[in-house]
């Protein structure tokens, strides 16, 4: 059987070997447990302490700070991983491990403790880097004699990441702020132990493909472009200053990446004998790095033959916009969280309840019936072959039916009552101590709602009686009935219904932390039969449907006459992406206390984002491998990676100031630092078009 043929032995699904789309279901159960963790995390650690569903109640800043660090090792670790797997371990292998490292992570993190935070995000870096860069490679390697068919398999795979990251948003996100933390952290974990184990029995498929390395075979090529590369380009060999200054750098990335979140929650700064003025020491650090790697960059630039000079120069420039790209992106994961938990109408009530449930409901069957279809197609042509691999994969699917029927039951079965309860009325003050007026001229109140707890006698304020909307409610209450009710969000002015369960919990958490249970005592005055409360993650999966929904559009307009140069495909994609944060800025504009901003705001936005992301992401990686000489493609990847990583923790960063800046100034002005950031680097990097294109000597 010649290697053409071998590629197919195993049967073809939808015109790709049957392997493809184990790898496309190993993907979706990692991207699923990933972005299932992913949308939970900065919610629970900044969700009040005393409520419907008790976080940590962490300040934003502290928050993100953790976040941000997790998410820029996220793209540190897959160097190193790919290494290792190359070198000794072969990536079948180090897939394996890495999924089943993860496994552990999440269920480490389903246990709510500090320590086993710390840890689970530890085993989830350290898994990822086995993971991420592995799985990639294996379709590489499979396509080698296919070379023509490769962009359709990473097609493929792509709707494969798509789909768990749509699925693993909606279900883990769903369970966690439905029911608790716990379980959505934990089914993070289930689905990626089970895509573990259908990957692992799937392996009879692969052959030799990602196996152990061959030592003498690993060696032999590397020489042989070693010398085909001697032959053709002056090379560049890393000298001593060159291993000092990577060295140098590498310690002070990775030492700020740590103690950013070290100094902000634990109080412990390495970095505090560097301290100027008011600058803090670690960002004297950074400031001090940054200025040692653009020297080295320079130093290793001046080195190289004039045309390769020239498109590493380009290909800085490429990266160093893409920094400003996934640092505004990459709010979706931190502000725009905490945005759409406190600050967005996400409760509806009558016909826009009923509109909402059904295109829910549409929205969720008809992609899991697509996936289901192409297991029925994949199990037709491996059933013996891998017959354990597809059980467990039926197990999975099973699983997923179950959860999205429950799920869609329960929210079409849910009941909402009016219902009135007793309030401290406290007047608000403005910045001169005098009480506040809204446009009309009318005083401006707070209510703090007066619970079973409070002793009324020493309120200083009248207590006047207040009316509001509950939910979570699953049983008939007459008008009249007495019930105990508790705060949902941090801002106070949602609610929800107690059954006894939660109560008896509610009261033990308040003792626990010696807080006040925040039990309101609350009477039914009428039944609400449509309503919904639209989850805070549900807003994530927008992401991945838009990227389903237009991608096909993108590729036909990038392979069409009218396709744009690279820096024009950079600036739409940044300033596409400002629009977003832009309509934010409007949504959120004299925002007083109390109100919300309609959802409609929110997922436009996240529909500018990901039209941005699709003009600009894929566009990245593949200047990376047309720019950079063929021997130097792994490291610039490197590279490239680390650009999106000091993104990644930029945004953090920045995203954890959303409530300092929306203090002081407004959350209007918070948006509008995300809406001309990129305009202005959008238009700078349009503007630099020319130049680029002749830095880049004929590449397109």
């Amino acid at each position: 059987m010649n290697t053409k043929d071998a590629l197919y032995q195993h049967g073809k699904v939808l015109g790709h070997p049957s392997g493809l789309f184990v790898l496309f279901f190993t993907e979706m159960w990692e991207r699923f447990s990933f972005y299932g963790m992913r949308v939970l995390l900065v919610n629970f650690l900044t969700m009040t302490l005393i409520g419907y569903n008790p976080g940590w109640e962490w300040s934003a800043e502290n928050a993100t700070a953790l976040f941000g660090t997790y998410a820029m090792m996220l793209y540190v670790t897959p160097i190193i991983g790919g290494i290792i797997a190359d070198r000794y371990i072969g990536y079948r292998l180090a897939v394996v491990l890495g999924a089943l490292i993860m496994t552990g992570g999440h269920a480490l993190m389903a246990l709510e403790t500090e320590f086993s935070l710390y840890g689970g995000l530890a085993l989830l870096v350290l898994g990822t880097g086995f993971f991420k860069p592995n799985i990639t490679s294996i379709i590489s390697e499979m396509y080698k004699s296919h070379p023509e068919k490769k962009d359709g398999a990473y097609t493929i795979f792509y709707m494969g990441v798509n789909s768990g990251a749509f699925f693993g948003m909606m279900l883990c996100g769903y369970l966690a702020e439905k029911i608790g933390w716990a379980w959505g952290f934990g089914l993070a974990g289930v689905f990626m132990l089970l895509g573990t184990l259908q990957f692992w029995f799937a392996t009879p498929l692969f052959g030799k493909i990602g196996a152990k390395p061959d030592p003498q075979a690993v060696s032999e090529p590397a020489k042989e472009k070693s010398q085909e590369s001697s032959d053709t380009e002056k090379r560049n060999p890393f000298n001593i200053i060159d291993w000092i200054l990577i060295a140098v750098c590498s310690l002070i990335g990775l030492g700020y990446a740590f103690n950013d979140p070290m100094s902000k929650i634990g109080g412990i700064d390495m970095f505090s004998a560097l301290s100027i003025g008011e600058m803090q020491g670690q960002y004297v650090a950074v400031l001090f790095g940054l200025a040692l790697f653009i020297g080295l960059v320079i130093y290793r630039i001046v080195r190289y033959t004039p045309v390769v000079r020239d498109r590493m120069i380009a290909f800085i420039i490429f990266a160093f916009f893409t920094v400003f790209f996934w640092m505004c992106f990459e709010q979706g994961a931190s502000s725009l969280v905490i945005f759409a938990r406190d600050s967005v109408q996400r409760e509806l009530l009558g016909n826009a309840a009923i509109i909402f449930k059904i295109a829910n409901a549409i929205l969720t069957v008809v992609p899991l019936m697509i996936i289901t279809y192409v297991l029925y197609l994949l199990g037709k042509q491996t059933g013996k072959k891998i017959g354990t691999s597809n059980i467990v994969l039926i197990v999975c699917f099973l699983g997923m039916w179950g959860l999205v029927g429950w799920m869609l039951n329960r929210e079409f079965n849910t009941t909402a009552y009016n219902v009135s309860y007793q309030a401290e009325q406290v007047q608000v003050l403005d910045d001169k101590g005098q009480p506040k007026k809204d446009d009309a001229g009318n005083f401006v109140y707070t209510y703090n709602p007066i619970t079973t707890q409070t002793e009324v006698a020493t309120l200083e304020n009248p207590v006047v009686g207040r009316e509001v909307v509950i939910g979570e409610a699953f049983l008939e209450l007459a008008v009249g009935t007495e019930i105990p009710m508790i705060v949902k969000d941090n801002g106070g002015t949602t609610f929800a219904y107690l059954d006894d369960k939660r109560l008896a919990k509610a009261y033990e958490h308040g003792k626990v932390n010696d807080r006040d249970a925040g039990v309101i005592q609350a009477t039914v005055k009428e039944v609400k039969d449509n309503w919904v409360d639209i989850p805070v993650s549900w807003f994530s999966i927008l992401n991945s449907f838009f990227i389903i929904a237009f991608a096909s559009f993108f590729s036909k307009w990038w392979d069409s006459k009218y396709n744009p140069s690279a820096a024009m495909k950079y600036g739409l994609g940044l300033i596409i992406m400002a629009v977003g944060f832009g309509l934010l800025a409007i949504g959120a504009y004299g925002l007083e206390d109390g109100v919300k901003v309609s959802m409609v705001w929110l997922i436009l936005a996240y529909l500018f984002h990901t039209l941005g992301e699709l003009c600009l992401s894929p566009v990245g990686l593949s200047y990376v491998s047309k720019l950079v000489p063929a021997r130097m493609i792994a490291l610039m990847f490197g590279m490239w990676y680390l650009a999106i990583a000091i993104g990644n923790k930029l945004a953090a960063l920045l995203g954890g100031q959303i409530e300092s800046i929306t203090e002081e100034y407004s959350l209007s002005t918070f948006f509008l630092i995300f809406t001309i950031t990129p305009i202005v680097a959008g238009i700078l990097v349009i503007l630099a078009g020319r130049p680029l294109k002749k830095l880049m000597h004929g590449i397109h």
